[in-house]
Order: C-alpha cells, then sequence, then structure tokens
C-alpha cells in the first residue's frame, strides 16, 4: 500500500507511519511538509497511491484550496484529512468537497486505524463530533445519501427493533470505536460484533456503519 502523508509536523507523520503499517507492514510512504512538497508529490505519485491523509494548515496553504485542488488533480484517489481543528463547519464543508474522512488529531490512533479501514473498504468516516450536529440540523454527506425508500421509524419503533446488547454496539460504534474494541468493551468477540451489526443494519435499513451511526442518533440515550 502506498500512502501519501501530508502534514508538517514530523511527530505526526511518523506516528500515522507506524500505525499504518498494522495495516501493511510493507506500507511506503510518500511525505510531504509543505504546499510545494505536496504539489511535487501529487505529480509525481497520483496514479501510484491508494490512499492520501492530508492536514489543512500547513507552510503555503491556504484555508483548503490544496485539499479541492488534490481532489481535481487525482478524483479517484481516496482522501482523509487529518486535523487539529475540530470545527464542525469545516468537517462539513471538506465531506460535501468529496473528502472521506475528517479525523481529529485529537482522536486515538485506534480510531484513526478504524476510520482508514472504513474508507478503504468504501465507506466514509464521520467524525462523532459532525454527526451529532447532522443529525441536529438534518443534513447527511453529499458522497452517502441515505438509502433510498428508508422507511420512517420512530423510537420505539427502532428500539423494539434492536435488542439491547445491538443498542449497546450501537453507542461504542457512534463514539468512533472500531469492531476490535467494542468487542473487548462488551466482553464479546469481534465475530459476534459484526454480527450484530449485520443485523442493525438490516433493521436500520442502511448500508454502512456511518449511515447506521446517523439513524442511531434517533435513539434515547444515544
Amino acid at each position: 500500500m502506498k500512502v501519501l502523508i501530508a502534514d508538517d509536523h514530523r511527530l505526526i507523520i511518523e506516528g500515522v507511519k507506524i500505525k499504518l503499517a498494522e495495516l501493511d507492514p510493507a506500507l511506503e510512504a510518500v511525505v510531504a511538509m509543505n504546499l510545494e512538497e505536496l504539489d511535487r508529490a501529487v505529480a509525481a505519485h497520483a496514479h501510484e497511491l491508494d490512499l492520501a491523509l492530508v492536514d489543512i494548515a500547513m507552510p503555503g496553504t491556504h484555508g483548503f484550496e490544496h485539499v479541492a485542488r488534490l481532489r481535481s488533480q487525482a478524483p479517484a484517489l481516496p482522501v482523509i484529512v487529518l486535523s487539529g481543528s475540530e470545527d464542525v463547519e469545516l468537517m462539513r464543508a471538506l465531506i460535501d468537497l468529496g473528502v472521506l474522512g475528517f479525523i481529529p488529531k485529537a482522536y486515538s490512533p485506534e480510531v484513526m486505524l478504524s476510520a482508514i479501514r472504513l474508507v478503504l473498504a468504501g465507506g466514509i468516516y464521520v467524525p462523532p463530533l459532525l454527526l451529532a450536529n447532522a443529525q441536529a440540523q438534518g443534513w447527511q454527506p453529499s458522497e452517502a445519501p441515505a438509502a433510498e425508500g428508508a422507511p420512517s421509524r420512530s423510537i420505539d419503533g427502532l428500539r423494539n427493533l434492536l435488542t439491547e446488547r445491538q443498542i449497546d454496539v450501537m453507542r461504542l460504534l457512534s463514539q468512533g470505536k472500531p469492531n476490535k474494541l467494542i468487542a473487548r468493551d462488551l466482553g464479546i468477540s469481534e465475530g459476534t460484533v459484526k454480527i450484530h451489526l449485520a443485523a442493525i443494519f438490516r433493521a436500520l435499513n442502511v448500508r454502512n456503519r456511518v449511515e447506521a451511526v446517523v439513524a442511531s442518533r434517533k435513539l434515547q440515550g444515544l
């Protein structure tokens, strides 16, 4: 796997490389620490990259123009923003731009890895901060619309469809936890977590983890 890591902090770069090695021990990282290096890296490696992790604030950048340019130059490349900002409006704008994930740097390495796995599997990672705001305002990522024809369900109806254990799984999923941590917290196996998730997806009439979390916000106590 070949990944572009664009960040102006060497510690962040090295930490991300170490964590990504859990996905692929043969990971090849292309590093950029400023706008000029990012432009060169994209020009030289765009067609070889499997993923791009890009910071917002780097020397030479203005807002998120560099992210928009990256999306234009390599539209098929999955892009995740890894940022120190937790501004939900910034998150919303980037997801609407076509970024497939926004990971605040305050989040744990395990959450980052889970988010990357989700994106590589074809999903979109939306942080819990934005999910909570999105539920209140009725916003959904433009790249991950709700399933067409999904029935309207009341809170009571959803609780009738989900078991207490499935609600426990949803609560942890909404915190951005991967299957491994959900299993550990609930004292069950990862295989059992996957079974619960499949049942939850069917009950909520959704297609992936992001849509499930958005739907779960309708449940009391989540």
